[in-house]
């Protein structure tokens, strides 16, 4: 068995940050450490009003952090912000550790969860365009060649070789999920042209978005109180008697600093959220920040422009609250709907709310239906909600709700109110 890694936090408190986002970050941070397998074992801050080019931390607080690392017998230091290649190097050198910031960790943790091939060729892709810039930290012995003069030659040459490749690598897998983003659309335009809505469900890192997803629609996807157990995206159809039917896709979650080369490797599973009518923002209100995680996933929906689609806000895992006045203080705050996802506690209201903002794109008629169309008739049940059938002579009435889009072929059959 693989031995554990003793790891140590660090942290910079700028002027314009509070110490509690500080010391809420530096908490995440160790849970992310954890879920990639390490042991957390110390931690250290410090307040400056800017980083060190060199090192990131000053001087002084490097030396801290050698005596906390030998005292603690750790062997890898995490940075809770991103370095640069030339401070994770000094770094390293200065502490006699490995150093990695938050974004290698967060891509450890993405490399280690990625199930299917579109998964994995996303991780390596984000994990290639980090590596890219930190090359020549592989390459030590150039360095202490001093460049220039006698430094040319077959180590410079493998360097460059290795970038070759790597950049090679970088545009083959682009490609690669340059045609999984084809075969996306194609599945979205099928979907469109079947009529059935689509609601996406958005939120923080474990908030509940897989086991949502599973207790709506029966299935059995992975769902554990981890961080980041969902890559893939999964898509499913949700049918309940009575029920419009639509379909809930379920895509990665959103956490603080997400790294930007993650945001890019995975545009094809997020280009899901651009094709949703409806957005389903799943909040932890169990957990003491959950205000900063929301913030978070809309400061991400708003990088990628869908700040302006329509959302519910799911306030998850109330199972675990106790106050109800501080509950129903959120609810009117959000104009939210309260849910437990694992004991199922609020569903009908969450279906409720989901039809109420499909609405607009659903449209009440009456049908005249001959008895010789049996495809129209199946399509208003499996697309529709049959609200009223009357089985007359000259063929079956039905007032039914339908997608707005699925109404043209059947206007024929359509009766005056």
């Amino acid at each position: 068995m693989r031995k554990r890694e003793r790891a140590l936090l660090a942290a910079l408190r700028l002027p314009r940050q509070r110490r509690f986002e500080v010391e809420e970050s530096l908490d995440e941070l160790g849970r992310l450490a954890e879920s990639a397998g390490a042991e957390v074992v110390g931690r250290v801050t410090q307040e400056r009003q800017a980083p060190t080019p060199q090192l990131y931390f000053g001087k002084g607080k490097v030396d801290e952090l050698r005596a906390s690392s030998e005292r603690e017998g750790a062997n890898l230091m995490i940075s809770d912000d991103p370095l640069s290649p030339v401070q994770e190097r000094n770094l390293g050198g200065s502490l006699g550790l490995k150093v990695i910031d938050r974004t290698a960790l967060i891509l450890d943790i993405f490399a280690q969860r990625a199930r299917t091939m579109e998964g994995k060729l996303q991780v390596e892709l984000a994990q290639l365009s980090y590596l890219l810039p930190r090359l020549v930290g592989q390459w030590k012995h150039l360095e202490r060649l001093g460049g220039g003069i006698g430094t040319r030659g077959p180590g410079e040459t493998q360097l460059e070789s290795d970038r070759r490749m790597i950049r090679h690598r970088i545009e083959k897998i682009r490609g690669e999920l340059g045609r999984v983003r084809v075969h996306r659309r194609l599945l979205r335009d099928r979907r469109k042209a079947a009529g059935v809505p689509v609601i996406a469900l958005v939120g923080y890192t474990n908030a509940g978005k897989t086991t949502l997803l599973n207790h709506l629609t029966g299935a059995e996807h992975t769902a554990a109180d981890r961080l980041f157990v969902t890559l893939d995206p999964a898509a499913r159809v949700v049918s309940r008697p009575s029920r419009a039917p639509f379909i809930l896709t379920d895509t990665v979650g959103f956490i603080r600093k997400l790294p930007h080369q993650l945001v890019a490797a995975f545009k094809a599973t997020l280009e899901e959220l651009e094709e949703a009518d409806v957005l389903l923002h799943v909040v932890d209100a169990s957990h003491p920040g959950f205000d900063e995680q929301m913030e978070a996933v809309e400061s991400l929906l708003d990088e990628l422009e869908l700040g302006d689609r329509p959302t519910i806000v799911a306030l998850n895992k109330v199972d675990r609250l106790d106050a109800d006045a501080a509950l129903d203080a959120l609810v009117d705050r959000f104009d939210a709907v309260v849910v437990s996802a694992r004991t199922g506690q609020g569903m009908d209201a969450l279906l409720d709310r989901i039809e109420r903002a499909l609405r607009p794109n659903v449209e009440r008629v009456r049908l005249r239906l001959p008895y010789r169309d049996g495809t129209a008739l199946a399509q208003c049940y499996e697309r529709g909600r049959v609200l009223s059938r009357s089985d007359e002579v000259d063929g079956i009435v039905l007032e039914v709700e339908l997608p707005r889009r699925l109404l043209g072929p059947l206007k024929p059959y359509q009766l005056a109110d």
